[in-house]
């Protein structure tokens, strides 16, 4: 009896050590998952940083773009058009090669998020010539009410007769350029207004005829005066160029004529323009 107890005694002991054992060799699921944790966190740690995506073809970050500031600065627009005047009554007699010259400083102030588009600003001279048929144009008449027209077909009247207007001219655009670094030769779009005061306005005869078209006097006659028209000058503008030479468009959107002294006239004006931006 006494050899079957002291044999369970060993029995029971070497069990609770086997179990013992046991329980140390395997942890607890909170300790597993602590260690699986911060085995993620070290391989995150050292692993090299993800590759970046790779850029499109053809696509640019244009706000990294560093433009040449003398070239982005801009400098001098020339506009050589053909004028005229729409919404004109019968009455009014234009004829011929109606022409204008303008010349503007210019400065560009590029957009720095994308330095294909900026915004310009300047200032400059803007010219008008107007050319009329056998009739003359009277700003100086200054006993009248109104501006007038007088025909003078079949009468004495001048081979040669213009008005010529001249305005001081701030123009302001919103640009874009398909290629701001090479501005000699990229396409390039400029939409805007040119807000103007009339400096003056004066006609210009030259050689005096008869009605049957013999000389009467080889001389000019000049008049100016601008008491029949209107002194701010508001004009949308469109261009489009392809390095340094290109088209514009513009038409004034206030006739020049005051409501009170004769027909209100739209002056317009298509032409050639050369400009570095």
């Amino acid at each position: 009896m006494k050899k079957y107890f002291v044999f369970a005694l060993v029995l029971l002991a070497t069990t609770a050590g086997f179990a013992q054992k046991r329980r140390s060799t395997n942890p607890s699921p909170t300790t597993q998952a602590k260690d699986t944790t911060s085995a993620l966190q070290k391989a995150l740690q050292n692993a090299p940083p993800p590759p970046k995506p790779p850029v499109a073809p053809g696509k640019k970050d244009w706000s990294k773009v560093k433009l040449d500031p003398r070239k982005a600065a801009d400098h001098f627009m020339v506009e050589i058009g053909y004028d005229n005047w729409a919404n004109t009554p019968d009455s009014i007699h234009i004829q011929g090669f109606n022409r204008s010259f303008n010349f503007y400083f210019m400065y560009n102030f590029p957009f720095k998020s994308d330095v294909r588009w900026s915004v310009a600003a300047g200032i400059g001279i803007g010219s008008s010539n107007i050319y009329f048929h056998d009739q003359e144009v009277l700003v100086a008449a200054y006993a009248n009410q109104t501006l007038g027209f007088p025909d003078e077909t079949g009468a004495n009247h001048f081979k040669k007769y213009k008005l010529v207007i001249t305005d001081l001219q701030v123009p302001i655009e919103l640009r874009f350029a398909v290629d701001p670094t090479d501005m000699d030769h990229s396409w390039k779009i400029a939409v805007g207004v040119k807000v103007g005061l009339m400096l003056s306005a004066y006609t210009k005869g030259k050689d005096l005829v008869s009605g049957s078209g013999q000389t009467l006097g080889n001389y000019i006659e000049k008049e100016s005066s601008k008491q029949f028209f209107n002194t701010p000058q508001f004009v949308p503008t469109l261009r489009v160029s392809k390095g340094v030479v290109g088209v514009f468009g513009q038409v004034q959107i206030n006739s020049p004529i005051k409501a009170s002294a004769g027909p209100s006239v739209f002056p317009f004006s298509a032409g050639i323009v050369l400009s570095g931006l």
